[in-house]
């Protein structure tokens, strides 16, 4: 009996959830069982209203199309209504038309309780294919992105073996390169750690920062976990400004210095990128897309990125809203 049981409550649950249509026994039983019951009801108000027609029957068409669609709600509404004309329970004059009236009102609360509830039904559907959808899309782009992950990473490894190989025969200019590409390879591996759960805004910089020699920066600030995207835009603007301070900036200068900041406030949080003993920079040029994505990186929290070119070195401003975990 219990897997019977498990059988019908299944039945059950999918069809009120709308997942799936209940057998046409199921639905006829159900439909059944609510018209017994409304039945019973009117019995019992009889004591009370002995006019009491087709109120009762009201509850029975909304679990019937709640449950197994509109066909069954159409049958139980005639059903109902049939049984509203043919059967008395008390002293109740025979005048046909108030029952008339009373049956045409029911007939239109009706069509309008099976209406809406299919509408829901199909709305409820739609809601869940979509959500269906975007599951298995996402699904598809995280495996994409972990296939390309893992083929740039095959990649940077071959091109820093062939990097090494051939300048092994000079090894001042292999030791100025190597470092960059390790730097390259530690921030791709971290962007794909905090894209799975987020991370600590120190580890985010020592990670970028550590193959350019720990005595060439300083960090201030206290400990701060990062949410998963927070962490990636700050990963990227980190990575930006860091290439851009090894080719033209604090890095690129045997005495220069960078002093990274932040602090919290509330749910607002402000970072200080500071270079000091730099080559003097030329002109600018024309926003470029790591310019850009200093702009547009953290709009989604609420947040600008503010970069100033001065005589003493880069000095950058970040501010954005920490999403709550």
């Amino acid at each position: 009996m219990r897997p019977i049981t498990k059988r019908l409550v299944d039945e059950f649950r999918q069809g009120w959830q709308g997942v799936s249509r209940p057998s046409l026994l199921f639905s006829l039983c159900f439909s059944a069982s609510c018209l017994a019951l409304s039945t019973a009801a009117r019995w019992l108000l009889a004591a009370i209203r002995p006019d009491v027609f087709f109120t009762p029957y009201f509850p029975a068409v909304f679990f019937a199309t709640a449950l197994a669609g509109y066909r069954t709600g159409i049958a139980t509404a005639l059903v109902g209504g049939g049984l509203g004309v043919a059967t008395n329970f008390g002293d109740v004059p025979s005048n046909f038309f108030p029952r008339l009236v009373l049956l045409v009102i029911y007939a239109i609360v009706c069509g309008l309780t099976i209406w809406g509830v299919e509408h829901y039904r199909s709305v409820a559907a739609r809601q869940r294919e979509i959500s269906r959808r975007l599951i298995r899309e996402e699904e598809y782009r995280k495996l994409l992105v972990d296939e390309l992950q893992h083929r740039l990473k095959n990649k940077l490894s071959t091109v820093h073996a062939v990097l090494h190989q051939v300048l092994q025969n000079q090894p001042q200019i292999w030791a100025s390169i190597d470092h960059r590409m390790r730097a390259l390879s530690a921030t791709d591996d971290l962007i794909t750690k905090v894209d799975d759960g987020g991370c600590d805004i120190k580890d985010l910089l020592l990670s970028e920062l550590g193959p350019y020699g720990h005595v060439r920066f300083t960090l201030n600030g206290d400990r701060l976990f990062l949410p998963t995207k927070l962490a990636v835009s700050l990963a990227l603007i980190f990575h930006e400004l860091a290439t851009n301070a090894g080719k033209y900036g604090a890095f690129s200068s045997e005495r220069g210095m960078l002093g990274v900041s932040w602090s919290i406030t509330d749910d607002r949080l402000n970072i200080a990128w500071d270079e000091t003993e730099g080559p003097s920079l030329g002109e600018i040029g024309e926003a470029g897309f790591g310019t850009k994505l200093l702009a547009s990186a953290l709009r989604p929290f609420d947040g600008k990125t503010e970069i100033s070119f001065l005589k003493s070195g880069v000095h950058c401003t970040m501010q954005c809203r920490v999403p709550k975990v």
